[in-house]
Protein backbone atom coordinates (compact mmCIF):
# COMPACT_ATOMS: atom_id res chain seq x y z
CA UNK A 1 0.00 0.00 0.00
CA UNK A 2 1.36 3.42 -1.02
CA UNK A 3 0.65 5.93 1.76
CA UNK A 4 0.06 9.46 0.44
CA UNK A 5 -0.28 12.94 1.93
CA UNK A 6 -2.16 15.38 -0.34
CA UNK A 7 -1.48 19.14 -0.25
CA UNK A 8 -3.72 21.38 -2.37
CA UNK A 9 -5.28 24.74 -1.50
CA UNK A 10 -8.39 24.40 -3.69
CA UNK A 11 -10.90 22.48 -1.62
CA UNK A 12 -12.79 20.94 -4.54
CA UNK A 13 -9.59 19.70 -6.19
CA UNK A 14 -8.28 18.35 -2.88
CA UNK A 15 -11.50 16.44 -2.25
CA UNK A 16 -11.60 15.06 -5.78
CA UNK A 17 -7.99 13.86 -5.64
CA UNK A 18 -8.54 12.22 -2.25
CA UNK A 19 -11.72 10.45 -3.36
CA UNK A 20 -10.34 9.26 -6.69
CA UNK A 21 -7.01 8.08 -5.32
CA UNK A 22 -8.71 6.20 -2.49
CA UNK A 23 -10.46 4.13 -5.19
CA UNK A 24 -7.07 2.76 -6.24
CA UNK A 25 -6.46 -0.64 -4.57
CA UNK A 26 -2.82 0.10 -3.73
CA UNK A 27 -3.04 3.79 -2.66
CA UNK A 28 -4.14 5.15 0.73
CA UNK A 29 -4.55 8.88 1.37
CA UNK A 30 -3.48 9.29 5.01
CA UNK A 31 -3.91 13.10 5.19
CA UNK A 32 -5.27 15.91 3.00
CA UNK A 33 -4.18 19.48 3.80
CA UNK A 34 -4.56 22.90 2.19
CA UNK A 35 -1.26 24.72 2.77
CA UNK A 36 2.48 24.13 2.79
CA UNK A 37 3.02 24.39 6.54
CA UNK A 38 0.28 21.82 7.17
CA UNK A 39 1.90 19.59 4.53
CA UNK A 40 5.18 19.56 6.45
CA UNK A 41 3.34 18.79 9.68
CA UNK A 42 1.37 15.98 8.03
CA UNK A 43 4.53 14.42 6.56
CA UNK A 44 6.21 14.54 9.98
CA UNK A 45 3.17 13.00 11.65
CA UNK A 46 2.16 10.34 9.12
CA UNK A 47 5.50 9.45 7.46
CA UNK A 48 3.92 8.84 4.04
CA UNK A 49 5.66 7.22 1.10
CA UNK A 50 4.73 10.10 -1.22
CA UNK A 51 3.73 13.74 -0.80
CA UNK A 52 1.45 14.81 -3.67
CA UNK A 53 1.51 18.60 -3.64
CA UNK A 54 0.52 21.67 -5.59
CA UNK A 55 3.08 24.47 -6.01
CA UNK A 56 1.23 27.67 -5.16
CA UNK A 57 -0.39 27.40 -1.71
CA UNK A 58 -0.69 29.63 1.35
CA UNK A 59 2.38 29.67 3.55
CA UNK A 60 5.14 27.56 2.04
CA UNK A 61 4.88 26.62 -1.61
CA UNK A 62 5.09 22.99 -2.68
CA UNK A 63 8.64 23.70 -3.87
CA UNK A 64 9.53 25.13 -0.44
CA UNK A 65 8.14 22.02 1.24
CA UNK A 66 10.12 19.74 -1.08
CA UNK A 67 13.32 21.70 -0.40
CA UNK A 68 12.73 21.51 3.36
CA UNK A 69 12.11 17.75 3.23
CA UNK A 70 15.34 17.35 1.31
CA UNK A 71 17.19 19.48 3.88
CA UNK A 72 15.82 17.23 6.63
CA UNK A 73 16.87 14.13 4.67
CA UNK A 74 13.26 12.96 4.87
CA UNK A 75 12.65 9.77 2.83
CA UNK A 76 9.20 10.91 1.64
CA UNK A 77 9.18 11.20 -2.14
CA UNK A 78 7.54 14.23 -3.72
CA UNK A 79 5.22 14.43 -6.71
CA UNK A 80 4.19 17.90 -7.87
CA UNK A 81 0.82 18.25 -9.58
CA UNK A 82 0.09 21.71 -10.91
CA UNK A 83 -1.69 23.78 -13.53
CA UNK A 84 1.56 25.61 -14.33
CA UNK A 85 3.63 24.40 -17.29
CA UNK A 86 6.49 26.72 -16.38
CA UNK A 87 10.04 25.63 -17.06
CA UNK A 88 11.43 27.59 -14.13
CA UNK A 89 9.22 25.69 -11.70
CA UNK A 90 10.37 22.36 -13.08
CA UNK A 91 14.03 23.31 -12.73
CA UNK A 92 13.48 24.41 -9.14
CA UNK A 93 11.56 21.22 -8.42
CA UNK A 94 14.41 19.08 -9.70
CA UNK A 95 16.87 21.09 -7.58
CA UNK A 96 14.67 20.37 -4.55
CA UNK A 97 14.77 16.63 -5.18
CA UNK A 98 11.24 16.26 -6.57
CA UNK A 99 10.85 12.99 -8.47
CA UNK A 100 7.61 13.71 -10.31
CA UNK A 101 5.99 16.72 -11.97
CA UNK A 102 2.66 16.35 -13.74
CA UNK A 103 -0.21 18.61 -14.76
CA UNK A 104 -3.62 18.68 -13.09
CA UNK A 105 -5.48 18.10 -16.32
CA UNK A 106 -3.98 14.61 -16.64
CA UNK A 107 -6.45 11.70 -16.23
CA UNK A 108 -6.62 10.28 -12.69
CA UNK A 109 -5.26 6.93 -13.93
CA UNK A 110 -2.18 8.75 -15.21
CA UNK A 111 -1.77 10.52 -11.86
CA UNK A 112 -2.06 7.20 -10.02
CA UNK A 113 0.55 5.68 -12.32
CA UNK A 114 2.84 8.67 -11.68
CA UNK A 115 2.43 8.09 -7.93
CA UNK A 116 3.42 4.45 -8.35
CA UNK A 117 6.47 5.39 -10.42
CA UNK A 118 7.61 8.01 -7.90
CA UNK A 119 7.04 5.54 -5.05
CA UNK A 120 9.34 3.11 -6.89
CA UNK A 121 12.02 5.81 -7.08
CA UNK A 122 11.56 6.64 -10.76
CA UNK A 123 11.37 10.15 -12.20
CA UNK A 124 8.13 11.18 -13.93
CA UNK A 125 7.88 14.45 -15.87
CA UNK A 126 5.06 15.52 -18.17
CA UNK A 127 6.62 15.85 -21.66
CA UNK A 128 5.33 19.40 -22.22
CA UNK A 129 7.04 20.46 -18.98
CA UNK A 130 10.36 18.99 -20.03
CA UNK A 131 10.23 21.04 -23.24
CA UNK A 132 9.38 24.21 -21.29
CA UNK A 133 12.29 23.65 -18.90
CA UNK A 134 14.72 23.10 -21.75
CA UNK A 135 13.74 26.48 -23.23
CA UNK A 136 13.67 28.43 -19.96
CA UNK A 137 16.98 29.14 -18.24
CA UNK A 138 16.68 31.24 -15.06
CA UNK A 139 18.94 34.32 -15.35
CA UNK A 140 18.36 35.53 -11.78
CA UNK A 141 20.52 35.16 -8.70
CA UNK A 142 19.07 33.97 -5.39
CA UNK A 143 19.21 37.52 -4.01
CA UNK A 144 17.44 38.96 -7.06
CA UNK A 145 14.69 36.37 -6.70
CA UNK A 146 14.36 37.20 -3.02
CA UNK A 147 13.91 40.90 -3.76
CA UNK A 148 11.47 40.30 -6.61
CA UNK A 149 9.31 38.16 -4.30
CA UNK A 150 9.16 41.13 -1.94
CA UNK A 151 8.11 43.36 -4.85
CA UNK A 152 5.28 40.92 -5.68
CA UNK A 153 4.13 41.23 -2.07
CA UNK A 154 3.83 45.00 -2.57
CA UNK A 155 6.91 46.04 -0.60
CA UNK A 156 8.62 49.35 -1.39
CA UNK A 157 12.41 49.56 -1.75
CA UNK A 158 12.53 51.04 1.76
CA UNK A 159 10.46 48.14 3.13
CA UNK A 160 12.71 45.62 1.42
CA UNK A 161 15.85 47.30 2.74
CA UNK A 162 14.52 47.12 6.31
CA UNK A 163 13.29 43.53 6.04
CA UNK A 164 16.47 42.17 4.47
CA UNK A 165 18.92 44.44 6.32
CA UNK A 166 20.27 46.00 3.15
CA UNK A 167 21.03 49.58 2.17
CA UNK A 168 18.30 51.09 0.04
CA UNK A 169 20.85 51.78 -2.71
CA UNK A 170 21.81 48.10 -2.70
CA UNK A 171 18.16 47.13 -3.14
CA UNK A 172 17.86 49.53 -6.10
CA UNK A 173 21.02 48.07 -7.67
CA UNK A 174 19.80 44.47 -7.37
CA UNK A 175 16.40 45.37 -8.80
CA UNK A 176 17.95 47.36 -11.64
CA UNK A 177 20.10 44.37 -12.56
CA UNK A 178 17.08 42.06 -12.47
CA UNK A 179 15.09 44.50 -14.64
CA UNK A 180 17.90 44.59 -17.20
CA UNK A 181 18.13 40.78 -17.30
CA UNK A 182 14.39 40.48 -17.85
CA UNK A 183 14.05 43.43 -20.26
CA UNK A 184 11.51 44.94 -17.86
CA UNK A 185 10.57 48.60 -17.76
CA UNK A 186 10.09 48.66 -13.99
CA UNK A 187 10.46 46.49 -10.91
CA UNK A 188 6.82 45.36 -10.94
CA UNK A 189 7.11 44.17 -14.53
CA UNK A 190 10.35 42.37 -13.64
CA UNK A 191 8.67 40.60 -10.72
CA UNK A 192 5.66 39.63 -12.83
CA UNK A 193 7.85 38.32 -15.65
CA UNK A 194 9.93 36.26 -13.23
CA UNK A 195 6.81 34.84 -11.60
CA UNK A 196 5.23 33.95 -14.94
CA UNK A 197 8.35 32.02 -15.93
CA UNK A 198 8.28 30.10 -12.64
CA UNK A 199 11.54 31.62 -11.38
CA UNK A 200 10.17 32.96 -8.10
Amino acid sequence: MIRVVLAEDQGMVLGAFAALLDLQPDIEVVAAVSDGDAALTAVTEHRPDVLLTDIEMPGRSGLDVAAELRRRDDPTRVLIVTTFARGGYLRRAMDAGVLGYVLKDAPIAQLADALREVHAGHRVIAPELAVAAWDSADPLTDRERELLREVLDGASNTDIAHRLHLAEGTVRNYLSTAMAKLNARNRTEAATTARDHGWL
